[in-house]
């Protein structure tokens, strides 16, 4: 990743400018955006200008269009200048279908929409926005293999799994806590939470950073692309960062729910106020801000899943914003853009439980007698079972999937196997129940 091109001094370039060629530029009435995008001077600077502009008289006819619609916000950069956004279009655009898709609950068709499995799909975007989440920051454990651990409740092995693991249980408690304020305790918390036994110095857990050694650097050729404010700054800068995730609609300037999520996960990254796990706190603080704005359906989805596929265009977000005076807009269309897509993923996944759940159904509706003897559970089992001959399932990892009790998991799987659906297997001191090949021929057999 390279450092943008910083734009040029539009006081500068107007001080050098006549009264006609000032007079060019308003009558061309340049907008804030170039063909539907909001873009930065690194990439202004290789389109070709309206005539008779030329680069430099185009950029500051944009930036005046941006002045405009521009406000400031009460949180600072490290030279104590305000941070600043606007709201342009697609800014507009994106937040009018995140208002309409992520409030509420889960609505889809068939069985994914169910009450009782509300809480199977909370849990695998649990695990996967804990998976991702870590991998951004440099676990190399497999999704398998995390997934595995998740679903068991084994131990972690290594500080990847670590990474995953403690991710899992932020995740679980900022749900805990959606409905309270923010605090620096709080976010001291979340910190805790996602780095405890992952770092070199386990004294760094859970405070905040004492010295300013902190860099984010580009590993490739070593070039520094953000330094952080001083660590002394960093009580104060927490107080103020806090008082905003707490304002409400009447406090100005007004910043829509989404939006203030967004900031709040920018300011943590642009801080970088722990020596370790920023960028997992910061995402957590995202989803406790969006949780407590009534944005139920954020619960359901993973930005991490999205932003692992794009690492560099999330770092690049962060550079426009420092690089063009402290406008945070570049970094809010990243943002949303990356939302949008994650409930989108949510949507196709469900889409998919649905046509899986009801190519089941219609299979057990050739036995009445059957289906009438399964709970939607085991509904669900059998519908991976179909897909997947000779899997093995587990007491534990049924309970922990469906959010019961032991019992009422283990009275599921010995119900299955009693039908002859499910293959008891001993392993150990435990059983174990296998999927058999002949799965679909045994459902269908069954009532008749």
């Amino acid at each position: 990743m390279k450092l943008p091109h910083r734009p040029p001094d539009p006081s500068a370039l107007f001080n050098r400018l006549g009264p006609r060629e000032i007079q060019e530029i308003l009558s061309l009435q340049p907008g804030p955006l170039v063909k539907d995008a909001y873009l930065h001077w690194d990439d202004l600077r290789h389109r070709v200008p309206p005539a008779p502009l030329d680069h430099e008289k185009w950029w500051l006819g944009i930036r005046w269009a941006r002045q405009a619609i521009s406000k400031p916000l009460p949180l600072l950069d490290k030279d104590g200048i305000p941070f600043r956004f606007g709201s342009p279009e697609p800014i507009l655009i994106d937040l009018h279908h995140i208002d309409q898709d992520a409030a509420g609950k889960i609505q889809s068709s068939g069985e994914a929409a169910t009450p009782a499995t509300g809480d199977r799909y909370l849990l695998k975007s649990v695990f996967e926005e804990a998976i991702t989440s870590s991998q951004l920051e440099g676990a190399s454990t497999t999704r398998k293999v995390a997934t595995e651990m998740l679903q068991t409740g084994r131990r972690p092995k290594d500080r990847s799994e670590q990474m995953i693991f403690n991710n899992f249980m932020a995740m679980q408690a900022i749900q805990g806590f959606k409905d309270a304020p923010l605090t620096p305790e709080r976010i001291l918390e979340v910190h805790r939470l996602v780095s405890e036994h992952t770092l070199d110095d386990p004294l760094e857990v859970g405070r905040l950073r004492r010295t300013n050694d902190i860099h984010v650097v580009n590993t490739d050729t070593g070039t520094i692309l953000h330094r952080p404010p001083d660590h002394r700054e960093l009580p104060e800068r927490m107080e103020r960062l806090c008082a905003f995730a707490n304002a409400g609609e009447n406090d100005r300037p007004f910043v829509h729910p989404v939006l203030r999520a967004i900031l709040l996960h920018f300011m943590i990254g642009y801080d970088h106020p722990f020596a370790d796990g920023n960028g997992r706190t910061a995402r957590g603080v995202f989803y406790w801000s969006m949780l407590r704005s009534g944005y139920g359906l954020t619960e359901f989805i993973s930005i991490s899943h999205i932003l692992r596929k794009a690492p560099a265009q999330y770092g690049r977000a962060y550079l426009l914003t420092e690089t063009d005076a402290g406008d945070t807009t570049y970094f809010l269309i990243h943002q949303l853009a990356t939302i949008r897509k994650a409930i989108q993923g949510l949507h196709d996944y469900l889409a998919r439980k649905a046509k899986e759940q009801r190519g089941a159904e219609r299979m057990l509706a050739e036995s009445p007698a059957l289906r009438a003897r399964l709970n939607h559970r085991q509904k669900t089992l059998l519908t991976q079972a179909l897909k997947h001959p000779g899997k093995a399932y587990r007491i534990e990892e049924h309970q922990r999937t469906h959010a019961v009790v032991y019992q009422t998991a283990r009275t599921d799987l010995l119900g299955l196997a009693e039908l002859g659906l499910l293959e008891k297997v001993k392993e150990g001191r435990a059983f174990v129940f296998i999927a058999p090949e002949d799965l679909a021929a045994r459902m269908s057999g069954h009532g008749r």
